[in-house]
Formats: C-alpha cells, sequence, structure tokens
C-alpha cells in the first residue's frame, strides 16, 4: 500500500487547510483510515479516524469541532479538514492505513495499529 499526503502549508491561527490522502496498492474502501500528527520532541499522536465506509468517525479531544475526516472511495482519497487552526496544531501530519483490510466497524486509534503511513506533510499555524 503505497500512501501519498498532500496540503500542508503555512496558516494563520484561525485559518483552515485541507489535507489529501491518496492511496494505491490495495483495495481502498476495504479499510478504516487515520491520520496522526507529530509536533517536534513530541509522540505521534492519533489526530482522527474514518471506517472503510466512511460512516464513522472518531477524533482526538482537542480537533473535536474544528477537524473533519472524510473519504472517497471512489477517488482512492481520504481527507483532512482542518478549520480554527491554533499554533498547537503545527506538527507534520502523516496518513496511515492498517496492515489488513477492516471489518465494518473497525476504526483503530493506536498508531502500532497502523503498517502503512505517508510521507507526512508539514503544517504550520502562526499566532
Amino acid at each position: 500500500v503505497q500512501l501519498q499526503a498532500s496540503g500542508g502549508g503555512l496558516v494563520q491561527a484561525g485559518g483552515s487547510l485541507r489535507l489529501s490522502c491518496g492511496a494505491s496498492g490495495r483495495t481502498f474502501s476495504s479499510s478504516a483510515m487515520g491520520w496522526f500528527r507529530q509536533a517536534p520532541g513530541k509522540e505521534r499522536e492519533f489526530v482522527a479516524g474514518i471506517t472503510r465506509s466512511g460512516e464513522t468517525t472518531y477524533y482526538e479531544g482537542s480537533v473535536k469541532g474544528r477537524f473533519t475526516i472524510s473519504r472517497d472511495n471512489a477517488k482512492n482519497t481520504v481527507y483532512l479538514q482542518m478549520n480554527s487552526l491554533k499554533p498547537e496544531d503545527t506538527a507534520v501530519y502523516y496518513c496511515a492505513a492498517p496492515p489488513h483490510s477492516s471489518d465494518y466497524y473497525s476504526l483503530p486509534t493506536r498508531s502500532s495499529e497502523y503498517t502503512y503511513w505517508g510521507q507526512g506533510t508539514q503544517v504550520t499555524v502562526s499566532s
């Protein structure tokens, strides 16, 4: 499975960005997908996840209500819409896929549950 993330950049606090992650190498609609982030000096943390159908989503507490994860299975792409960005959102953002096809309701939230990772895209929020 190959993942290619894009859409990062520099934005002022309160602004918005939309990250995209294109996938290839597996039937995209068979797997849950996740977004993680890693700030300098910190561990990688879960940001958002979505089931294979897109029916169910889950968010880390600090981004809930500001970020929205979605997917377009016809385009093999998962998105992360980020609104009301804060300086503490500054990090490298990674999309990830689990090692195998997912059960319908599966939504992994731990990095150890994911095997395939995109290359990361930098998001910098200035105050």
